[in-house]
């Protein structure tokens, strides 16, 4: 997208400042809340607000309040996104400033990490009844199984597996099955419930969402199960998630729809608090997948939270270009 030279001048004039630089070096990496920004520039909030506010105002970082939370990250569509990625890439990576705030990123992401690991070595068999105080489990199980279709499948990959639930209930359906998760405890209630369930070809591996190492297009179902509102770079998952969907294949990711249960984050390490459809499609077409079905499931109470249900495709290779291969 061409700007003007003035638009060019106001994007230099707004990225300009060695703080908000610092800024958008640490969102390139992932989104952050303010309060975590303001921690690794040893900055007050007023301050760190008017930066934000300024880079805002000139399109180069969106703002997304989310309950309590102000959350920011580069914007995706911004005209002085590649303006702002030539600048971070002269930076040294040996800067003394952008090597230090990358270290106090770095044990930001640490105490986030070691908080949910602590919950989930806490609740790790308790996990399927804190997850049906919210919502009617067996309802949103019918709910992704028709979304999903009858298959068969001859991999499936499921990202932040838990207690092992989505591999339990496509594991009549699928070849072979994998589970990654970073938690041991949940890992090992996992494979209980997986050999529970008599199904021998599903591995239970600790891994990373993020990173996953596994083969692109290894997958004809990768699931994303109540996953994305504990991780603070939710559209990377994604992003890694779709990777590993083979051609005609199909990801499913099943989270809340926005809502204002704070409590849920100070009590149970939800960092996000739901997504909307304008977040997540988004993140799925960016990644080369055509958004399928998008199904709402209401709560029963008042209390309760809505579950949402997208499902996107990889499109399948056509014969001719399969055999021009």
């Amino acid at each position: 997208m061409k700007t003007s030279a003035e638009q060019v001048v106001d994007l230099l004039r707004a990225a300009g400042e060695s703080t908000r630089l610092r800024v958008l070096a640490l969102l390139a990496t992932e989104e952050l809340s303010v309060l975590e920004l303001c921690r690794i520039l040893d900055q007050s909030q007023p301050r760190v607000s008017r930066h934000l506010k300024l880079l805002a105002e000139a399109g180069l970082v969106e703002r997304f309040p989310d309950g309590a939370w102000v959350f920011y990250r580069l914007a995706l569509k911004s005209p002085g996104r590649v303006l702002i990625d030539q600048a971070l890439s002269l930076i040294d990576a040996d800067d003394a400033t952008v090597r230090a705030d990358a270290e106090k990123l770095t044990l930001v992401r640490a105490e986030r990490t070691a908080g949910a690991q602590a919950y989930f070595a806490r609740n790790a068999a308790r996990w399927n009844e804190i997850r049906s105080l919210y919502v009617d489990e067996a309802e949103v199980e019918d709910a992704i199984l028709k979304a999903a279709g009858e298959g068969p499948f001859d991999e499936m990959v499921d990202l932040g597996a838990g207690s092992g639930r989505m591999l339990t209930l496509f594991g009549r359906r699928a070849g072979a099955a994998l589970g990654l998760d970073l938690s041991q405890q949940m890992l090992n209630i996992a494979r209980d419930e997986v050999a529970k369930a008599g199904l021998a070809r599903c591995e239970l591996r600790h891994g990373d969402i993020f990173a996953t190492g596994l083969p692109g297009g290894c997958a004809d179902l990768v699931t994303v199960h109540q996953v994305l509102h504990y991780l603070g770079d939710p559209a990377a998952a994604v992003a890694e998630a779709a990777r590993l969907v083979a051609a005609g294949g199909l990801l499913l990711i099943a989270d809340f729809a926005p809502h204002e249960h704070e409590f849920l984050r100070e009590v149970h390490q939800h960092r996000r608090l739901g997504f909307a459809d304008v977040e997540i499609l988004p993140w799925i077409e960016a990644a080369g997948l055509v958004p399928d079905s998008n199904i709402a499931l209401p709560p029963t109470s008042a209390e309760g939270l809505t579950v949402k249900i997208w499902t996107a495709r990889r499109p399948a290779v056509k014969s001719a270009e399969r055999s021009a291969a």
